[in-house]
């Protein structure tokens, strides 16, 4: 199966539950629910939990079994876009082709349903009820895994040195920090959860780990070179952002060209790392691919 193929099924498999574990719209008080609603559903690639549902497969689990921590990574990545648009950080009015969520229910609404997307994610990964062929310990290994990643010692931290740096020479070593923590390690952690979730053993979650942190940082020189390259229709955000704010970016540091090498070799060495899987492997090796010939 193509890596079109495989997130396109993945993604109309997310999108089947993904309104499932979260109050409906007119649920009172109603305004903090279509607010959540409206980012939830405002489309995207759900490419974080495809990752968990294909980190599953390769270690022989079965996605409906992680489906609900699945749902979950795409509350906290939602989450996370919405707070990023804000005035106080990107200060962006578009996402996926809509306007942001802060233009459409206002900064306080906003950030409160950035913290109830967060706050929904850790009740459904710690509700054993909704993932009874998940034992316990794996649920808590793997929630903990998770909130590690999107942290100070990950998301939030990377997010914070991102907006310090911002109109200042950076060095290679901070430029990478800034990708690795405010997208790679959510990435990598929702290869992890996968395979945590479905009893991966020592020799496995290693080699995904690896694969996890290579494709996560790739992901985001190509979204650093997206910024510039892209279309606006299709990209569904603005473009040049990042040089408008004098961001700390691959393509400012290295060129675009150098860049491209860069999430390449990434790619490359990552999907090298999957050389102890069978083909059930497979979508993950895809999915490697597609994150450097993306347009969007």
């Amino acid at each position: 199966m193509s890596a079109a193929q495989y997130l396109s099924e993945g993604r109309d498999f997310i999108d089947a539950a993904i309104c499932r574990y979260l109050p409906e719209e007119a649920t009172y008080p109603e305004s903090i629910h279509k607010s959540m609603l409206y980012s939830v559903l405002a489309g995207g690639k759900r490419l974080r939990p495809i990752l968990v549902i294909a980190a599953a497969e390769a270690v022989g689990g079965n996605r409906h079994d992680v489906l609900p921590f699945a749902v979950a990574t795409e509350y906290i990545h939602t989450y996370t876009l919405i707070h990023d648009d804000l005035p106080a950080l990107d200060n962006d009015d578009l996402r996926r082709g809509k306007p942001t969520n802060h233009k459409v229910f206002g900064e306080a609404i906003a950030i409160l349903a950035g913290d109830a997307l967060l706050t929904q994610a850790l009740h459904i990964m710690t509700h054993s009820d909704l993932m009874d062929a998940i034992p316990s310990a794996s649920l808590l290994h793997a929630a903990h895994d998770m909130t590690r990643a999107v942290g100070t010692a990950g998301t939030i931290g990377g997010q914070v040195v991102d907006i310090e740096s911002e109109g200042k020479p950076v060095d290679a070593e901070t430029l990478e920090y800034i990708h690795v923590c405010k997208t790679g390690h959510l990435i990598q952690a929702c290869v992890r959860v996968g395979a945590i979730l479905c009893q991966a053993n020592s020799g496995q979650l290693d080699a995904l780990s690896t694969y996890g942190a290579h494709i996560g940082l790739a992901f985001q020189i190509v979204d650093d070179m997206l910024d510039i390259t892209a279309d606006e229709s299709q990209l569904g955000k603005d473009v040049g952002s990042d040089l408008d704010k004098k961001k700390a970016t691959y393509p400012a540091l290295y060129g675009l060209e150098e860049s491209r090498k860069k999430a390449e070799k990434l790619v490359e060495d990552g999907i090298g790392c999957l050389e102890v899987f069978d083909h059930r492997a497979d979508p993950l090796r895809e999915i490697g691919k597609f994150f450097i010939e993306r347009t969007s």
